[in-house]
């Protein structure tokens, strides 16, 4: 996390010192390069006029509050969200409670309490598409009328495409996941992919083998292609390791469990039990397979094992924030 920059919950918790801010508002899950667009652009305004960055994004994603029964793959969780965030050099982000109250203000009310009262911003910069309010009443056009009467500006920037002609979406890259495709989720990103949970002890089978793994439970909405994946982990004290992973219910040995991210890292020895760690997801190696021994899967682990040392070897930044996070 850069120096400086906080986590706020709430608009009515921001800091004095960050009042009059230009901010940037949406969801902003996976950060990709359509919404740095956005992002770079409020970044510049702020400079421009000596004030504060500040992102206002919201918690729970609001598609879990309206269904909370359908499983939402968020691909950036608030922590991780935080960081990149962080990374493209804002001072903060409000994670704003995404509850009944929120749902119910109209979108007048949404400018008034949260935009003018609360944050008493100088400006705002926003997706072309990003609706608000009660009913998604506060359209662009809206937002632009109410700037003018409340004496802030309003930039909506125009949707990214790649150099396909594509829009980015959050859709695409959780698609590509989902195919097992980190490349290309990479690409639409901007930065590897990346995930982050504790290291939780494990039924250390891994260690029996010769290959000891640093187990992490993802959310169950996770979904990503059960497979081997080169990957880097960055341990909770920053220290960075190639390493291995597998993702999935591990067929070989259980076929019944929840999916687990298990990393074994190269040549490294330690206890990292309970460690808040990253994994950033570099290529894809194969698809998770039951062998009919344990002596088979360890012939296999060997292969994984040097494939990914090969891929890792030859990788470079695709940026500066995949620079800060996976280098």
């Amino acid at each position: 996390m850069a120096d400086g920059f906080i986590r706020v919950s709430g608009s009515a918790n921001l800091p004095s010192q960050l009042k009059g801010a230009v901010v940037a508002i949406g969801n902003f899950d996976g950060v990709h390069r359509g919404h740095q667009v956005v992002l770079e652009r409020a970044l510049s305004e702020a400079r421009a006029r000596n004030k504060p960055a500040v992102v206002l994004t919201f918690n729970p994603h609001p598609r879990r509050y309206f269904a909370p029964d359908a499983p939402l793959f968020e691909l950036t969780p608030p922590a991780l969200k935080a960081r990149l965030l962080a990374g493209l050099g804002f001072d903060a982000v409000i994670e704003q409670p995404f509850d009944g109250e929120l749902a119910g203000l109209d979108a007048q009310e949404f400018v008034s309490r949260l935009l003018v009262a609360e944050l008493d911003i100088s400006g705002v910069v926003t997706g072309f598409d990003f609706h608000f309010g009660r009913g998604r009443g506060g359209t662009p056009q809206f937002l632009r009328e109410a700037g003018k009467r409340a004496g802030f500006t309003v930039e909506c920037v125009k949707a990214f495409t790649d150099e396909g002609g594509a829009t980015i979406s959050s859709s695409r890259i959780r698609n590509a996941l989902a195919d097992g495709d980190v490349s290309e989720a990479a690409g639409l990103l901007g930065y590897r992919w990346t995930v982050q949970a504790e290291v939780r002890q494990g039924r250390q089978l891994g260690r029996t083998l010769g290959y000891p793994t640093a187990n992490m439970h993802l959310h169950p909405s996770v979904d990503l292609r059960h497979g081997i994946y080169a990957v880097r982990f960055r341990r909770g004290n920053g220290a960075l390791h190639d390493g291995v992973a597998s993702f999935g219910r591990r067929p070989t040995v259980e076929d019944d469990g929840a999916p687990l991210l298990e990393t074994y890292l190269f040549d490294f020895s330690g206890d990292l039990y309970w460690e808040n760690a990253t994994v950033s997801l570099f290529g894809f190696l194969r698809s998770e397979e039951k062998f009919e021994s344990l002596e088979a899967l360890v012939v296999r682990m060997k292969q994984d094992d040097a494939e990914a040392r090969a891929l890792l070897s030859k990788v470079q930044p695709l940026s500066d924030l995949d620079r800060r996070i996976a280098f």
